[in-house]
Order: C-alpha cells, then structure tokens, then sequence
C-alpha cells in the first residue's frame, strides 16, 4: 500500500507541514474537487503527501494516454479500491490483478452483455423507467434528480442482476437492505480514507464494529437468494445471477463459488447503479440550463418516437438517438461518474516524464482534469458541448483521451448496459416531459463512492410531443444509418472503440 516510488518527489502544492504533509488542504467532504482545485499550475503529474503516504496523480492527457497501454501498465488498486474489497470482496471492480476469479467472471460474464443478453433486458429497463414516470406523475412539485435517478438504476440492476425487486417506488420507507449497503460503503470510504493516518488500524476496527450488523445484513440476503436459486428446480439463465450459478466455463469448465458470486452481485448493484444514475442527472443537469440543447435533444425525441408521449423505444431504437448519446457523452467528459482509476507498471519503467515507476508503485489518473486537457479537447474545454463528439470533431483527436469506463482489460464490463439504459431513460424523460430547473441553482457535487450532483431538482411538466423535420446537423448528419453503425464505429480513429465505448450492439469485453 506504500506508494514511495523510490523516494522520487514531484510536483505539490505549497504549504507543506512536517508529519502531516499535505493533509491540512485537503477537505474530507469533497477530496476530489479540493484536489483538482490544488492541482493548478502543478503540471501532468503532481503528488499530494498525507502522513507517511505518496499520492501520485496524473492529469494530462497526454501522460494519461502513456499509462493507459496495456503492455507496459495495469489496474493498480489505491487505497480506496482496497478498502471497498471489504466489502465487494474479490469483484469484477476490487479483484487484483493475479486473482483467479476476476478471469473466470470476466470470462463468465461476457454473454451477460451480448446483443441478445441486452434485449432481453430491454423491457426490465421500460417497466422500472415507467414506474418512475408514474411516481412523478402523482406528484406535482419538483423531483429530487440525483435520488430519483438512484432510485430508478437501483431497481433495473437489481431486477436485471438477481430478479428482485426492491420497491423503490411503492415502499414509503426504502428496502432495508438498500441503507445497509449505502452504510457498509461510507464504512469502507471511511476506512480508506484513514488508511495513511497514525492509529488508522485501531479506528478502522472501531469503525468494523458499529457496522458489522450492516455487512452481515447484505450478506446474509444475498447468500440466502443465491441459495434459492441454485436449490431451484429449474435453472434460470435469464439474468445475471442465473449466467454465474449454471454456467460454466467453454474451456475449463469451471463455475464460480457462492461466496464470489455474492462479491459479483455486490459489485454490480454498487458500481452499476451510482454511475449511471449519475449520468442521467448531470445529463439533465447540463440539458435544464441549456435551452438551444434542450430542444435539440428534444427534436430529436420526436422525430424517433412520435406525438404519443407513452411510446416507448424499441430497442433498435435506442442506437438511433445520436444527440441524446452526445449529450451523455460531454456529460460524462466533465464529470465522469466513476472520476478516478489507478495505473501500475507490468515491470519496472521510465515514464515520459522522466520518472522511474515499479510495479509496486501506482498512479492515480484524474478524468474530469485528464477531460479537461486544453491541449485535446481546447481553450474552452470547461463548456458543455456535445458537438465535440461528432465524428468530424473528434476524428484525429489524441487516443485515450476520453475514459469514463476505465481504460483495457480492466474498463467495466457493463458499459453497453449503462449507455443503453441511460438513453433509453433520457429519451422518454425527455418525450415526456419539459424539464425545468431553478434558474439560481449553482451545481454543487457530492463525492459518494461516485460523483452526483447535489440538491439538484427539477419541475416536471407533461409535455405534448409532435412530429417535426429535423435538420442533419441537428441530430447528426448519420441518423440514417444509426440502427446498423454503432454510434463510436465512425470515431474510432480517435481512441474509442466500438466494443468498448457502451454500443448496445457491440460484445462485452
């Protein structure tokens, strides 16, 4: 966990205090933006020192894009990753590098994000979406974005992943399990976030003890459905749970044991909930402010779907949504859900900059400042634009310069499924409803495991679509062929790759 790197220093911020380091600036509400706001005038790589612990940052692009090539680097695990393994064990998201589970669930798991695993998922997604719409329908003062949004993603991955229902829209009170997971996750940010502090060992089991009647909650509900359903007379394949309890391996043979299937299903519901449900608020964030995209994005809509405002998208429909996946996507450039992941040497190298880094050693890659490199994507690298990702504009643009899943082996796993989820969300919202935010609302962030904007809300007002004639430019001068070409085919050359750039036609990897 000592991240040394041989003694070697960096760039830091000023005022720097002895045994502390550089603790004292930092704010435990928000580390990230008080890190990003101290990273100014430091460069591509900078360090920030908390007692005896090194943390190593990156955020120009450029470096970023070096640390990304998967001969020379992989997944390196900072002390956050490592202290949510206590919870998500040995998860797609938590495994090390050299854990044999994280292959065979890799391996495993790759049909569950097929085009055909995604059609069947198709009407999971409609029927939790309609009940959201339903639940506002019934009310008529401004929604709670960021907690609606929660709501909404946390019952398709858990009926998607494990066929339960949470009732996140009928209970007046939330399913107990979803405050015990929230409580076992801040236990182990705390945890991580104590790690490189004098006396961190002796808090850490303090804070094991308040929360052990969390974690055996979540544990012992999700033990008791795996043991169920592999009790079962018949075998269900048709989610996620279902793929890892009866299928094997094609070459080994070799299936999951319950414990890891737990950590798997833990993994999911944590990572494939908060980052979505935060793309559609930041999404709608930037779309409220923005009246000229507001009804781009909304002409859009119509021209796809109609005057019904209650058609819902077919699910070759959703590829067609050109601008509504631009939109996602600029939202996801300046403040990518998951903001952050850690890089490591396969062996011993020289960086760019000069620096020798081992494989114990690691880095942690900043994305909204990485997003923000003037020298990829300009001087006005700040503004929501979704144009920047026409294939005319980002043809030619530096590789790796855009990673809000992660980067190789190691990006996730379930990115078609967010995208394909989250535009299918955005464009019946948008169908449905005009949206209004208040005109005084300065967007304000919380850091959680992911990052959502905070006290955010809108007015939902029923809306009356109509059929129009849009321009090419408006929706994308590809409309025409968006249900056969992936909507990242065409940008390629940029660094984006069709399978991993969340088409909900492209193969898991």
């Amino acid at each position: 966990m000592r991240n040394d790197w041989s003694g070697q220093t960096f760039p830091h911020p000023t005022g720097r205090k002895p045994i502390v380091g550089d603790a004292l600036g930092a704010d435990v509400q928000a580390p990230l933006q008080s890190t990003m706001r101290r990273a100014a005038g430091l460069g591509p790589i900078f360090e920030l020192k908390v007692f005896d612990q090194k943390f190593v940052f990156v955020i120009g692009a450029e470096l970023a894009a070096e640390l990304a090539d998967e001969s020379r680097f992989v997944k390196g695990l900072s002390p956050a990753l490592v202290a949510l393994r206590e919870f998500a064990g040995e998860g797609l998201f938590t495994a090390y590098n050299d854990d044999t589970n994280w292959a065979l669930a890799h391996d495993l798991l790759r049909p569950a994000f097929t085009k055909a695993a995604m059609q069947r998922y198709h009407p999971v997604m409609l029927a939790a979406a309609q009940e959201l719409f339903d639940s506002w329908d019934a009310h008529e003062e401004p929604i709670d974005v960021s907690a609606d949004m929660t709501k909404l993603t946390m019952e398709t991955i858990s009926r998607t992943a494990f066929s339960t229902d949470f009732g996140s829209f009928t209970r007046s009170e939330p399913h107990p399990f979803i405050p015990a997971m929230i409580a076992a996750l801040k236990a182990g940010q705390r945890k991580g976030s104590l790690n490189a502090m004098p006396g961190a060992s002796i808090m850490a089991r303090r804070i094991d003890k308040r929360n052990a009647h969390h974690q055996a909650y979540v544990d012992s509900l999700l033990d008791g459905i795996i043991a169920e359903r592999r009790n079962a007379d018949e075998a269900d394949e048709s989610d996620l749970l279902g793929i890892m309890l009866h299928t094997p391996h094609p070459e080994t043979g070799a299936r999951l044991d319950d414990l890891n299937i737990r950590h798997q299903i833990l993994t999911f519901l944590v990572a494939g909930h908060e980052t979505t449900s935060g793309a559609l608020s930041f999404a709608l964030h930037y779309l409220a402010r923005d009246h000229a995209i507001l009804a781009k994005a909304q002409a859009e809509v119509d021209q796809i779907l109609g005057p019904d405002r209650d058609t819902e998208p077919t699910f070759e429909q959703v590829a067609k949504f050109r601008y509504l996946r631009r939109v996602l996507d600029e939202g996801l450039r300046l403040w990518p859900t998951a903001p952050a992941f850690a890089r490591s040497p396969r062996e011993t190298t020289v960086l760019s900059t000069g620096h020798t880094m081992r494989p114990e050693d690691w880095a942690i890659v900043i994305l909204p400042m990485m997003h923000r490199d003037t020298r990829v994507w300009g001087e006005d690298a700040d503004r929501f634009d979704p144009d920047r990702f026409l294939p005319d504009n980002a043809r030619g643009r530096l590789p790796h310069s855009y990673k809000p899943f992660g980067t190789g082996e190691r990006s996730c796993i379930g990115r078609q499924f967010a995208l394909h989820e989250a535009i299918l969300v955005l464009a019946r919202i948008l169908h449905r409803y005009d949206i209004a935010g208040d005109p005084d609302y300065e967007l304000e962030i919380a850091e959680r495991l992911t990052l959502m904007p905070k006290g955010f809300e809108l007015t939902m007002t029923p809306r009356a679509p109509a059929p129009v004639v849009v321009d090419a430019d408006q929706v994308g001068a590809d409309q025409a062929g968006a249900s056969e070409v992936c909507p990242a085919s065409s940008i390629d050359q940029a660094g984006f790759q069709a399978t991993s750039h969340g088409c909900p036609s492209g193969s898991a990897k």
